[in-house]
């Protein structure tokens, strides 16, 4: 049966969307769902340290969320407009959306902070993105922190007061433009207490662009295609999953970015890790068969996402829903700044 994007839908009150993020990072509550026996539990976040075994390995995406909103006008016509940031090309050359996105047709020039920054577009995109290229004085990174503005996704309308907490603790490089948001949960605390348990820390990077704001808009999922994300993973990540999955350990990877990371370099070595970089666009959804990851955190997702897809491949839809449905009628929180969900085969 070849399912459609009205098959992820669900009743969802806009008031359990999570607005700001919680006074202690590790306070949120946590449900677990277990694959084999269909059962709902609902937890704090902190009892993740209980569900995690010696041996395992928790699988970290250290991606560092740029201040990539920018807030410019056009040189010419004074007329303003935004520009969110996507990725990096090469060189000055970035992928970006912007409002009004047809004002902005290629030889446009939009300027920033008093002309600080200039951004030239040179190519339209069939989605509707806009290829630019930058002109500044000085270090790029440097004068967007001066100027840009934390993305907070459009379904935050509260102002975050503090940016850091849109980073994980763990954040390292820099090129995203959204949060991997399963990886907020965590404390410096709860990450010591985890290694003292027995259990490997891993670091990957996937720096989370378009496809996180890019609606599924076919009926037929087969038909979706996901925008490419840059991944890398190590060599010394690459082999303490290996040895992770030879000496029995559980890989329990954090976040759906982490997920994506593993199972495209599964997929392409039969179940196995080698240090690998490059492009992914991989889309997961029912009928997927998992090579690379045993188990998951993530949060709650937005109706009728590819996200929440990814989590019924893991699961099957019907718990999926299921458990989607028990959250709402126990008030979780819901997307970057919600509760979170532990998943497990068993």
């Amino acid at each position: 049966m070849t399912l459609t994007t009205n098959d992820f839908d669900f009743e969802l009150p806009e008031e359990l969307i999570a607005q700001t993020p919680l006074k202690n990072r590790s306070s949120s509550k946590m449900m677990v769902l277990n694959k084999e026996t269909e059962s709902i539990e609902d937890r704090q976040f902190e009892s993740i340290i209980d569900e995690l075994n010696p041996g395992d390995a928790l699988v970290m995406n250290n991606t560092r969320v740029l201040p990539a909103r920018l807030y410019g006008e056009k040189e010419d016509t004074k007329a303003h407009m935004e520009v969110l940031l996507l990725k990096n090309l090469e060189g000055d050359k970035w992928e970006t959306l912007m409002k009004p996105a047809k004002k902005a047709k290629p030889g446009t020039v939009i300027t920033f902070g008093d002309g600080r920054l200039k951004a030239t577009v040179i190519e339209s995109l069939e989605h509707g993105g806009r290829i630019v290229e930058f002109s500044y004085d000085g270090i790029f990174l440097e004068t967007l922190e001066s100027l840009g503005e934390m993305p907070l996704p459009p379904y935050i309308k509260e102002r975050l007061d503090d940016s850091e907490r849109y980073q994980t603790v763990y954040a390292k490089e820099n090129g995203s433009a959204a949060a991997p948001t399963a990886g907020l949960h965590f404390t410096e605390d709860i990450l010591e207490k985890i290694q003292e348990k027995g259990v490997k820390l891993v670091f990957l990077t996937l720096h989370v662009g378009l496809g996180t704001f890019r609606p599924v808009s076919v009926d037929n999922i087969e038909e979706h295609k996901m925008h490419e994300e840059f991944y890398q993973l190590s060599e010394e990540s690459a082999a303490t999953l290996n040895k992770t999955r030879d000496e029995g350990g559980r890989i329990i990877a954090i976040g759906t970015t982490s997920i994506r990371t593993l199972e495209t370099i599964g997929q392409e070595f039969d179940g196995r890790f080698q240090a690998a970089s490059g492009w992914t666009d991989i889309f997961i959804a029912p009928g997927y068969q998992f090579k690379a990851v045993d188990g998951f955190l993530t949060n709650f997702h937005l109706p009728k996402s590819t996200l929440i897809m990814l989590v019924s491949a893991f699961l099957g839809r019907d718990f999926v829903l299921e458990a989607y449905n028990h959250a709402v009628q126990e008030r979780y929180r819901f997307f970057s700044f919600g509760d979170a969900m532990f998943v497990k085969k068993r």
